[in-house]
């Protein structure tokens, strides 16, 4: 995809465009672009946040988790949960 063609996609997103949101989404998730699925986030799209949560997960970040979890994502707040209690599990002799 070209910068012009990922700029039309924004502009799109940011005129309501769920398709462009969609494809932003995608895009931002496959590129592990953070950045961009947290402005999606907070522009809405709960898709974005689901991709941030999973990435997250994956990567373990306990401070993106906390971050989303505090912005009201239930999904965050139990991942980080999780996490929390598979630490204590394995500091438990």
């Amino acid at each position: 995809m070209t910068d012009s063609e990922l700029s039309d996609l924004r502009e799109r997103a940011e005129n309501g465009d769920r398709d462009a949101v969609d494809v932003l989404v995608e895009l931002a998730g496959e590129r592990g672009d953070l950045d961009e699925l947290r402005r999606l986030a907070d522009r809405g799209s709960s898709d974005a946040v689901d991709v941030l949560v999973e990435l997250a997960s994956e990567r373990g970040d306990r401070d993106e988790l906390r971050r989303l979890a505090d912005s009201g994502s239930s999904d965050a707040a139990e991942v980080l949960a999780e996490l929390d209690e598979d630490q204590v599990d394995r500091n438990t002799p």
